[in-house]
């Protein structure tokens, strides 16, 4: 049988064809959608810093995320080993961080970056994981208003 190559998606911002090379496996789904395991990002626009963890089995679901690094200079999260394993990491620089974008209701100025549940994607192997962070020193959230 012959591998698909690319697939059509519905979506919220209407149908995508995606590679299949570009699909990403959460074997433990995401928080909130723990039955759902493979996402892609999708772009909004070229230029923006932000995407969509779109829910390739549920066109329903997706999240808005961003690199925290296109707005925070510092952002460091921990990675235990168990996660390291489910994640296959090798190499720190095949590691995408990305975490959700929260916008209030006619409040685009109170947009917040929630930096208590990064996702973790391995951009080599394609798996991707929600690691939440607990370390209560460090911000749970970051207003993108501050940003300089």
């Amino acid at each position: 049988m012959a591998e698909v190559k690319e697939l059509v998606i519905q979506t919220r911002l209407g149908p995508r064809t995606i590679s299949a090379e570009r699909i990403i496996d959460f074997p433990r789904g995401i928080i909130g959608f723990e039955d759902l395991h493979r996402f892609t990002l999708l772009q909004i626009k070229a230029d923006s810093p932000f995407l969509i963890l779109q829910s390739i089995d549920d066109p329903e679901q997706g999240l808005l995320v961003a690199d925290p690094y296109s707005f925070m200079e510092r952002y460091e999260i921990k990675v235990g080993d168990t996660e390291q394993k489910i994640l296959q990491l090798q190499d720190r620089k095949d590691v995408a961080v990305l975490v959700t974008v929260t916008i209030p209701p006619g409040r685009p100025e109170n947009t917040t970056l929630n930096l208590t549940g990064p996702v973790i994607i391995n951009t080599v192997s394609k798996v991707g994981m929600q690691i939440p962070q607990t370390d209560a020193a460090l911000p749970s959230h970051y207003l993108l208003s501050e940003k300089t």
